[in-house]
C-alpha cells in the first residue's frame, strides 16, 4: 500500500509509516504491521466493549489499550508486534470517533437550527473547527512522543499508542456531546 494511500485512509501516515493498515476479519481488526514484518497482528474489539459496559463513564480511560495489551500478551512484545497491537486498536477508536464525529455534527446542525435567533455562530462551524484544531494537536504531541525515542524502534509503538490514547479520548468527549 503507498504511503498517499495510508494517508487518504488515516490522515496519519506522517506519524505511522511502518503500518500498512486495517483489514476486518470476522469482528477482528487485523493490521499488518510494517513492510519487514510479514505477520497479522489483531485484538479483539469485544474487550474494549465489555470494558466500558463494565464501567462508570467516569472511568472509561481505563479501557483505553486494553485490547492492544491483550494482542501483546498473546503475540509477544517484539517492538513490531507492540506497534501493530496498539496500531489496530488505534484504528478501533479512530473509527468509533468517526462515527462520533457524525452524530456530534448531526445534533450541533438541530441545535444551530433551534437557536438560530438567540446565538451568533454555529455550533456545526465550531465542531468543526475544534476537531481541526484537535487532529494538528494530537499529530504534534504524537510526533512529540516518536522523537524522544531519537530515531529508534520504539518511535513506531510510541506513536501508535499515543495515537490510540488521543483518539479514544476525544472519542470520549464527542460521543459524549452527542449523547446528551
Amino acid at each position: 500500500m503507498s504511503d498517499a494511500l495510508i494517508e487518504a485512509r488515516s490522515g496519519v501516515a506522517r506519524l505511522a509509516r511502518g503500518f500498512l493498515g486495517p483489514i476486518c476479519l470476522g469482528g477482528l481488526l487485523v493490521v499488518a504491521s510494517g513492510p519487514a514484518v510479514a505477520q497479522q497482528v489483531t485484538i479483539a474489539p469485544g474487550l474494549i466493549t465489555q470494558c466500558l459496559y463494565d464501567k462508570p463513564v467516569e472511568r472509561y480511560p481505563e479501557c483505553i489499550g486494553i485490547a492492544a495489551e491483550q494482542c501483546m500478551k498473546a503475540r509477544g512484545y517484539a517492538t513490531a508486534v507492540m506497534g501493530g497491537c496498539a496500531h489496530a486498536e488505534y484504528e478501533y477508536w479512530d473509527q468509533r470517533l468517526n462515527v462520533a464525529y457524525k452524530a456530534a455534527r448531526a445534533k450541533a446542525k438541530r441545535m444551530d437550527t433551534a437557536n438560530e435567533e438567540l446565538v451568533r455562530g454555529s455550533l456545526v462551524t465550531a465542531l468543526r473547527d475544534m476537531q481541526r484544531a484537535w487532529i494538528a494537536y494530537r499529530d504534534a504531541t504524537c510526533d512529540f512522543e516518536r522523537l524522544q525515542w531519537g530515531g529508534g524502534t520504539g518511535g513506531g509503538p510510541a506513536t501508535a499508542s499515543c495515537l490510540m490514547r488521543e483518539t479514544a479520548e476525544q472519542f470520549f468527549d464527542l460521543d459524549a456531546f452527542a449523547s446528551y
